[in-house]
């Protein structure tokens, strides 16, 4: 572990797909919203993200969670998130991530064995791949993503796209045996990119914050995006603050799902 609770990491080659990564390295995102038009209108002028409806077959579910009509992020015609659309009101607002598996059902027989749940049993997303929801220890919820025709981010570490996913909580030696057995070559073998780390949540949070993933995404100016997230109805949560792995501030759309934004 680095000193200041991120996974130590070698910088990975923008260029990498999920197919050709390790068990454990992130490999999509996505928000639940109550309005997907507003986030498209928010998203797109934030990052410039355009955006397409799923295929016909795929809009009864997310290719990456199984859960409402959804649409695809794209950044130079290439996937990097999506937009999913709330069936349940009672559903939080939230961005969500997924780490790439190659057997999901294996992989979450290795969450129970660790001390953690599996929120939503894997299941085939047509011929896109297989997705499920899980949750550590402490209750932190993560995706899971074992691809079939969809493998996940066409661009990250790009501004605009994924380039970090912090755990927030509250036991970080717990966090650091689960996540390290659960994800061991990709936290720690040859090569390792984990696009992960952990801190504790009183770090940046109010102690009563659920443990949680915050999900990151690079912009070039900080301070000109913070300013079109207040113009565009979102806000800021938490104020510039500096990390080892660059400047970080911590934002919500107008819908209350939270992000931050990273500058390196």
């Amino acid at each position: 572990m680095a000193e200041n609770g991120a996974f130590e990491k070698r910088s990975p080659k923008s260029s990498d797909r999920p197919s050709a990564r390790r068990e454990g390295i992130p490999c999509w995102v996505d928000a639940q919203l109550s309005d997907v038009e507003a986030g498209r209108r928010f998203y797109g002028e934030l990052f410039g993200w355009t955006f397409r409806e799923e295929e016909e077959g795929e809009t009864e579910e997310s290719p990456y969670r199984a859960a409402g009509a959804s649409v695809r992020a794209c950044l130079g015609g290439e996937p990097v998130a999506a937009l999913v659309r709330k069936t349940d009101g009672r559903m939080p607002t939230v961005w969500s991530v997924y780490f790439h598996t190659p057997d999901a059902a294996a992989l979450a027989a290795r969450i129970r064995a660790g001390g953690g749940q599996v929120v939503t049993p894997p299941r085939p997303v047509g011929d896109l791949g297989t997705a499920a929801l899980a949750a550590d220890p402490d209750g932190a919820v993560f995706g899971l993503w074992q691809p079939g025709r969809r493998t996940g981010f066409g661009r990250r570490h790009e501004p605009g796209t994924f380039a970090w996913a912090e755990l927030y909580t509250r036991d970080t030696e717990a966090a650091n045996a689960f996540y390290g057995d659960l994800f061991h070559d990709a936290l720690f073998g040859p090569d390792a990119s984990p696009d992960f780390g952990r801190a504790r949540v009183s770090d940046v949070f109010p102690a009563e914050m659920p443990p949680h993933f915050l999900v990151h995404f690079l912009v070039e100016d900080l301070d000109a995006a913070l300013t079109a997230v207040a113009r565009l109805g979102g806000r800021v949560r938490v104020p510039p603050f500096g990390t080892s792995y660059g400047r970080v501030a911590v934002v919500s759309d107008g819908q209350g799902a939270s992000f931050a934004l990273l500058r390196r």
